[in-house]
């Protein structure tokens, strides 16, 4: 029978039943409070207890599972072996942690060396692709903890590499995911080969039933151990869908990353091996910083790419569902589903790379209009709040340009150097036309986007599949002086316009959050009383001003853009046609230096 625990305790009390030597190691990290998960496990009555610990994604699982496997290490009494010590070169650990693919596997296995290190918990990492010589050096020295994928670490339980004699917990993390990869007959030889008398942990952010079903088989009287109750969203998430069509999501995909901050990661994911990496082309050929992470691709590749991505050498990185697990880059700042994620729960697991450690994200997809049924299903099953917006098009591009420039000129302290103020003055004094002196400084600023924007159909989601107003007359766009850097996002956008304009929600339509502004589509039939509205003095948000986006009606679809943008790709041929709709004869383009 499964006990749910259910923890309500103050944060610093739980902080304080960590053992010392490990709550040092945490404050030295920059750990001030334990997370809710983390909280979780150190609540008393649960040590040796098998525990399913669910949480979300990024929520701190790892730190949590060794809070629980410390308590293993400690010297037995009248031990005469040091904690994994080698007899007959087998390593003898005191926990075994399974994780589905080698990007986790060594993420965990860096976040433990650094926690079980003060107790004397040396972590060694075995995974398939690697070199097995040198994992049979670092077993042969001993290790308290071996981290692993399922099929490495049964070959080195099967040649007596490790002697589990000695095992007290073993650690099944991303249960769900194990088993979606097809290791179950692994996980059962391995979790059959340890003794009886052991501490089993299931970890995973979703708990669906042949999970459990595995964990009824393995654990006795388990304690259910939810940091944040299952189902649960992110809150720290922003979920945004895009209808676009199936030819167009190349350049949806552009524009989304063209508005985005410059210095902002991106998470973009793919389908299919071949998917992600001619994605990945694609982009690099647009000039962007962009690489993919598939599983196919060595070692030593895979670590260069996810460093240059953590380092921000990297800005987009194109990965198939499989490559990403594991991916511990706290400051990602959106993720892009290129393709339709296949159920909520890959939806969860994708999402859940961004809005990590208490930052804030976005999670985008884009949707083909047939699809558009299937996403709102599954949107309600993850339980998230899915706001269906336009694609950015080339105007919201450009003036997200803009405001970036804007805000380069002129945050901060002027420079307080006598020889650029000098020059400055005399600048002033021989223009003739100072409009005409600040165009040409602004263009020797212009940090310009990598290549122009595109033009992307609008399609208005169906009544009662996605949440919307039909009314006759076109809507009219308004600009609100808030954007994503500020704390804007979609609800808090909505709230803020209807009180301000007096309307209801139902008379606003597309919304869109930029980086310092966003824009708003009023109905054709409120759009007066709004715009009456929001120009009264307002004493909550006075700062926030709120005016119609008086701008020229777009160029058509076949018309070039407003203006040209330095760094153009050069026009490419248009023979095959490109499995996302696009047609080019270029296979593959070299990485960006």
């Amino acid at each position: 029978m499964v006990k749910v625990s259910h923890f309500a305790m103050t944060i610093d009390s739980s902080f304080d039943r960590v053992p010392p030597p490990l709550r040092d190691a945490m404050l030295e990290r920059g750990f001030s409070s334990l997370t809710p998960v983390q909280s979780a496990v150190v609540e008393p009555g649960l040590e040796g207890r098998d525990l399913r610990i669910s949480s979300q994604t990024g929520s701190g699982k790892t730190v949590a599972i060794g809070l629980v496997l410390a308590a293993w290490l400690a010297p037995e009494p009248g031990g005469a072996e040091g904690r994994g010590a080698p007899r007959d070169r087998a390593c003898r650990p005191r926990a075994i942690v399974v994780a589905p693919t080698r990007e986790l596997a060594a993420q965990v296995s860096n976040e433990l060396a650094w926690l079980l290190a003060p107790v004397g918990g040396r972590t060694v990492t075995v995974t398939g692709g690697t070199n097995v010589g040198v994992e049979l050096r670092a077993l042969a020295r001993g290790a308290e903890v071996v981290v692993g994928t399922p099929g490495r670490l049964l070959d080195h339980l099967s040649r007596g590499a490790i002697d589990a004699g000695d095992v007290r917990a073993v650690v099944l993390d991303e249960a769900d995911q194990l088993l979606d990869l097809g290791f179950r007959d692994e996980l059962e030889a391995i979790v059959e080969g340890l003794p009886e008398e052991r501490q089993t942990l299931l970890v995973s952010a979703t708990f669906p039933r042949d999970v459990l079903a595995l964990a009824d088989r393995y654990q006795r009287d388990p304690v259910a151990v939810a940091g944040t109750p299952p189902g649960d969203a992110n809150a720290d998430i922003a979920h945004v869908a895009h209808l676009v069509r199936a030819d167009e999501r190349f350049d949806a995909l552009v524009n989304l990353l063209l508005v985005a901050p410059p210095d902002e990661r991106t998470l973009v994911f793919a389908r299919t091996r071949a998917g992600a990496a001619e994605l990945a082309d694609l982009l690099a050929h647009e000039r962007f910083a962009a690489a993919g992470l598939t599983g196919e691709m060595e070692q030593r590749e895979r670590t260069r790419t996810l460093d240059a991505f953590r380092s921000g050498q990297l800005k987009v990185l194109v990965a198939t569902d499989v490559a990403a697990r594991g991916l511990d880059v706290p400051d990602v700042g959106r993720v892009i589903h290129f393709d339709v994620p296949d159920n909520d729960e890959v939806y969860t697991h994708r999402s859940g790379r961004t809005g990590r450690a208490g930052r804030k994200g976005t999670s985008h997809v884009l949707v083909p209009p047939s699809r558009q049924r299937l996403v709102a299903e599954m949107a309600r099953r993850a339980r998230v709040e899915l706001g269906w917006q336009p694609v950015p098009g080339p105007e919201q591009v450009l003036e997200a340009e803009a405001e970036r420039l804007e805000a380069r000129v002129l945050e901060g302290p002027a420079p307080d150097d006598v020889r650029l103020q000098k020059l400055a003055l005399q600048l002033l004094a021989h223009a003739h036309d100072p409009a005409d002196l600040v165009t040409r400084l602004l263009a020797l600023a212009d940090q310009s986007s990598p290549c122009r924007p595109r033009r992307v159909t609008s399609i208005e989601p169906r009544t009662g599949h996605a949440p919307g107003r039909r009314a006759s007359g076109a809507p009219i766009t308004f600009r609100v002086g808030w954007g994503g850097r500020h704390g804007a996002d979609p609800r808090r956008l909505l709230a803020l316009v209807c009180r301000r304009g007096k309307v209801k929600s139902s008379d606003i339509g597309a919304i869109y959050v930029g980086p310092t502004s966003s824009t708003v589509e009023v109905s054709a039939q409120a759009a007066e009383q709004f715009a009456i509205a929001v120009r009264a003095p307002d004493a909550r948000d006075g700062h926030i001003r709120i005016s119609p986006l008086l701008r020229p009606p777009p160029p058509g679809a076949g018309e070039p853009l407003p203006r040209p943008m330095r760094g153009d790709a050069p026009a490419r041929p248009h023979q095959g046609k490109h499995p996302f709709g696009r047609h080019t004869t270029a296979p593959r383009w070299a990485s960006p230096r």
